[in-house]
């Protein structure tokens, strides 16, 4: 049946516009039916975005087409699929693929998976730092210390300070598991003031920071104060002389706020007793009482994932959304008047829509050009938490997401774990699902603090399910998978490079550090001892980034889907990129690259140059033909 049923979701023949549409576009969708089927009518489902079921009768409009077109009137999702009657009586359907990837859908006897339209806000946008930016996420401790003679800043009571730069970080747990004792390595925000200038060459544009205000741990998502930065880390001082010389340098600062919790141990709950008081765990007469859910009182409230030292807030209370974001000396206004350009919100998918569209707001009146980044994991535009589709980006909430949906297919496409075919349909999902503002704004990450290092993944080291506490401390890949790895990992960085949305490196990643999940993924940062071959390819990579219009804001387009290559056009008006990727560990290709593939300008050019190696490739005939060795990319530049 799906040979005589046609609809591509992803191609204009049969919907047009393509992908996400703003509100007030008409939406022509066309299904072709073989003649052989013998049609008698044939009828869209769609579920609108208030929830509302409507059915539309399709129009034959020529040959074997049948046509309808939709109004998109309200911003949200919009789902469809197509019933079939036939003259003999029975009935069939067709609707997206059981991925739910759209593009080819699939015919059944049954109701099917539908297609997503998203709709948005035609008025959203994004400021051009952000989505044409280059990003650098820092976890604090682990940077720098920019002390002399590596001080420690106002060390915690109890704290394990590490005496040389090089440990391996740990946790001291006790008999049940929890954290005793929380080790340091005396990273502050002198440290980072005084590496701006290596940030500066590396091309980075934002300087995402994990939190940064007074908690115990060394992590700070059990926020202790909002209002005050951590003695270990600095003070507001320090914190506005770096966003003042980051400004200078280019670098736009991001902060990382978490609000779907704090710390028992804070001055809002006080559970250990180490503020002055009362804090809601003490007294129902405490100021911050209402921000709490307790079940039976004081010793039973609701908790991030049942960790009793990270008590759930509730964020529709009017005192608690004062304190946040609705007053003038609220936390979100307070340090953005201070010098952060943007937020990062933890855990986003734990926040009430409504909260976060009203974070947003009140950083839009702070500095109508500042962004709102949130940690989503999954297609963002999609997302259900609590039985709610989320509405993050239909223009009143998020201006990005965390692309982990990028870096899964990325991984799993370079280690052969799934086909490159697959890998180009999720991406393509992706880019039909988003807004092109937020495709093209997407934090593309491969590393973060919350996942093993990118090297160790590539690099294919023993299974950590394999490797007890012990042995992930001192596990290191050996040459042979070292080197694999490097390889795979400068790949990686070509793709992250050179593909729409906004690349971000994790602290350390380009100078080779390894490690499985935290707490090992967070080692101290390896001043001086950084891989020279890495460092100097991601400078390279970042170099190209800055350098060619057409990768930040240049149209994508696939190219080249084969067994194991992968590649696609970057292009802008003033040029026009091929990217080609081999991922095959020790078979090098020949990709044909035809002619009639180029603007008219470029059909008559004899060669083009790989800008990586500077090879050149001459023109036979109607083609190009680009020989991709093992594990390497091109990007070949046609103008």
């Amino acid at each position: 049946m799906d040979n005589k049923l046609r609809h591509n979701s992803q191609s204009q023949e049969y919907r047009s516009p393509f992908g996400a549409a703003p509100r007030g576009t008409d939406i022509r969708l066309r299904i072709q039916a073989s003649r052989g089927l013998f049609v008698n009518r044939i009828v869209l489902h769609c579920h609108m975005p208030n929830h509302e079921d409507r059915v539309f009768d399709m129009a034959r409009c020529s040959g074997e087409n049948y046509e309808v077109v939709l109004g998109a009137e309200q911003v949200g999702l919009m789902w469809y699929y197509f019933q079939i009657y036939l003259e003999d009586g029975s009935m069939c359907y067709y609707g997206n693929n059981d991925q739910q990837w759209g593009g080819w859908g699939k015919a059944g006897d049954q109701i099917p998976k539908a297609f997503q339209i998203t709709v948005y806000d035609p008025s959203f946008a994004i400021p051009e730092w952000y989505s044409q930016g280059l990003m650098y996420q820092i976890f604090v401790d682990r940077f720098r210390n920019g002390c002399p003679e590596g001080k420690i800043l106002h060390p915690k009571p109890g704290a394990m300070i590490h005496a040389n730069w090089d440990d391996t970080p740990f946790y001291i747990r006790d008999a049940a598991g929890a954290i005793r004792r929380w080790d340091f390595f005396g990273g502050n925000l002198e440290g980072v003031i005084q590496k701006l200038p290596y940030l500066k060459e590396l091309g980075v544009t934002i300087l995402y920071l994990n939190p940064i205000f007074e908690a115990p741990s060394n992590h700070k998502y059990d926020t202790g104060n909002y209002k005050n930065i951590d003695p270990m880390f600095g003070d507001g001082e320090t914190f506005s002389r770096l966003c003042r010389e980051a400004a200078e340098a280019g670098i736009h600062v991001m902060l990382d706020g978490v609000f779907s919790h704090t710390g028992s141990d804070s001055i809002y709950f006080n559970r250990e007793g180490n503020y002055p008081g009362p804090g809601a765990y003490q007294s129902k007469e405490s100021p911050y009482y209402s921000w709490y859910r307790f079940t039976n009182y004081p010793t039973e409230y609701e908790s991030w994932w049942g960790f009793g030292n990270l008590p759930n807030v509730d964020e529709n209370n009017p005192d608690y959304q004062r304190y946040i974001f609705g007053s003038e000396d609220s936390v979100i206004r307070s340090w953005m008047r201070m010098g952060a350009k943007g937020w990062r919100l933890d855990v986003v998918d734990e926040l009430p829509d409504d909260f976060i569209g009203k974070i947003k707001t009140a950083m839009r009146e702070t500095d109508p050009d500042s962004v709102l980044l949130g940690e989503v994991w999954e297609d963002a535009s999609n997302k259900v938490s609590y039985g709610l589709h989320r509405a993050y980006l239909y223009g009143y909430e998020l201006d990005s997401v965390m692309n982990y949906p990028f870096r899964r297919i990325l991984l799993e496409m370079l280690l052969g774990r799934r086909t490159v075919e697959d890998a180009h349909r999720e991406l393509m999902s992706l880019y039909e699902n988003y807004p092109r503002p937020h495709f093209y704004a997407a934090m593309n990450l491969i590393g973060s603090h919350d996942v093993p290092r990118i090297l160790t993944l590539l690099g294919e080291g023993a299974q950590p399910e394999h490797l007890d506490d012990n042995q992930k401390e001192t596990a290191r890949l050996s040459p042979e998978n070292l080197e694999l790895g490097k390889r795979r990992l400068k790949l990686a960085a070509v793709f992250q490079m050179t593909f729409p949305g906004v690349p971000c490196i994790y602290y350390g990643d380009e100078a080779g550090m390894e490690g499985y999940a935290d707490p090992y993924s967070r080692g101290a940062y390896p001043w001086g001892k950084e891989d020279p071959d890495l460092m100097a390819w991601y400078q390279k990579m970042t170099a190209f980034r800055r350098s060619h219009e057409a990768l930040v804001r240049g149209d994508w387009i696939v190219a080249a889907v084969q067994e194991n290559v992968y590649g696609y056009w970057r292009e802008s008006e003033s040029e026009k990129l091929l990217i080609l990727m081999n991922r095959h560990s020790a078979e090098d290709y020949d990709i044909r690259i035809p002619a009639d593939t180029l603007r008219s300008k470029s059909k008559r050019k004899k060669s083009v140059r790989d800008l990586i190696s500077g090879e050149r490739f001459m023109r036979e005939g109607d083609s190009y033909l680009i020989h991709v060795p093992a594990l390497e990319g091109r990007i070949l530049i046609w103008n």
